[in-house]
């Protein structure tokens, strides 16, 4: 795993940055989010993932890109985390405070 972190530094900041991006961005949807069934049959997904990749269930050059893939992903995801609670903090610090009603 070091290896992977060392050689691949420039990918995971650049994944990271790419995150913090979308996460700076997608405050503001629109849309319709995914449905529960659909958010935990991808849930799971990433948790077999995880275990395949901590069990070595897969060998060589395929396991070494699931490797790369799961901390690729998890950057991406920090990097969306932190943009968008940091877009959220700047927002709200900027808008103006509401008078009281009594």
């Amino acid at each position: 795993m070091p290896y992977l972190v060392s050689f691949h530094m420039g990918w995971l900041i650049g994944s990271a940055l790419l995150g913090f991006c979308m996460g700076w961005i997608s405050v503001v949807q629109r849309g319709n989010g995914t449905s529960k069934v659909t958010a935990r049959w991808l849930a799971a997904l990433v948790a077999g993932l995880v275990a395949a990749s901590f069990a070595h269930v897969v060998p060589g050059r395929f396991g070494y890109w699931l490797d790369l893939g799961l901390v690729l992903f998890a950057c991406y995801l920090v990097g969306c985390t932190i943009g968008a609670w940091l877009r959220y903090w700047v927002v709200s610090r900027s808008q103006p405070v509401a008078p009281k009603v009594q």
